[in-house]
């Protein structure tokens, strides 16, 4: 445990040597550009200059707008989630009674055009495995 602490810390201590080493470009002869840590031998290369943060000065972003901006975001995703897990909450609610009706009463009958007609056993066993299926995707 001692061991993977004193890496860390080395790693760690070492990490700014390492973001300090120039970066050099270049051009080979295909045109193709190349960025790396050493220059090549063969051509010249150009040093990209990095950015580097003033010192003394703390890089905090600004508590503006932004931070209310995300939370009024993050309201409205949340209520959006709630609304649909209500929908899916009444779904599956109505499946799972079907499939009660489906399994429970074998002469169920079903308004075509205004004219009552039976189902036949096919066609009972249909929509219960159609609704089986839509609790197993929908409702678990």
């Amino acid at each position: 445990m001692r061991t993977f602490f004193f890496t860390a810390s080395l790693l760690i201590g070492l990490s700014p040597l390492c973001m300090a080493s120039p970066i050099y470009t270049w051009i080979d002869g295909q045109g193709v550009t190349h960025f790396d840590a050493q220059p090549p031998q063969d051509q010249p290369a150009t040093t990209v200059v990095t950015p580097t943060l003033p010192a003394g000065k703390p890089t905090v972003p600004p508590r503006s707008s932004a931070i209310g901006d995300q939370q009024a975001v993050d309201n409205t995703v949340r209520k959006q989630i709630a609304g649909q897990q209500a929908q899916l909450k009444t779904f599956c609610e109505q499946v799972r009674t079907n499939l009660a009706q489906l399994q429970n009463n074998p002469r169920l009958r079903e308004d075509v055009d205004g004219e009552m007609r039976r189902l036949t056993d096919q066609q009972r066993q249909e929509r219960i495995t159609e609704a089986q299926k839509q609790i197993k995707d929908n409702c678990q």
